[in-house]
């Protein structure tokens, strides 16, 4: 017989409900939500995504670390994200393509939200997706302020 940790001591779910995203979501919409993610795992040096696919969904930082890079640019490494950190974001929101390149640092694990399951949300569970949009509009905001703030490489 397995035994399941309860959502208070499942260490994933403590990951997740740190993340800003999701900070807001009670634990039983927590749940319902860690049900959409797709675990992979990466090792040190491993393309995550490359720059020019087509964006599928959001990434979450589980273990390990994640460096994003411009591949053709003089500034290679652009941001780093560890446990807790989440990146790829704007691929829930349109089909573009990839405008930078996503690498394992050292063995990884993330968790990936794809677009079709968190459309999906917003069909069937509409105020947890709202939630969650909600921060994210916050998040690409602040983004967006701190690029548009950052003086220019030299």
């Amino acid at each position: 017989m397995l035994f399941r940790l309860g959502p208070h001591r499942n260490p994933r779910l403590q990951l997740l409900k740190s993340v800003v995203l999701f900070k807001d979501l009670p634990m039983r919409d927590l749940i319902m939500v860690d049900q959409l993610f797709h675990e992979r795992s990466y090792l040190a040096d491993e393309v995550i995504f490359d720059q020019g696919e087509e964006g599928q969904g959001l990434f979450i930082v589980l273990h390990g670390r994640v460096k994003i890079t411009l591949p053709n640019s003089a500034i290679q490494t652009r941001l780093e994200f560890g446990p807790g950190s989440f990146f790829g974001e704007v691929a829930l929101l349109d089909q573009s393509v990839r405008t930078a390149q996503a690498r394992a640092i050292e063995d990884t694990q993330i968790v990936a939200l794809f677009r079709a399951e968190f459309y999906s949300l917003l069909e069937t569970h509409s105020t947890i997706a709202s939630r969650i949009s909600f921060q994210l509009a916050r998040v690409l905001a602040a983004r967006l302020r701190q690029a548009v703030m950052q003086p220019p490489p030299a």
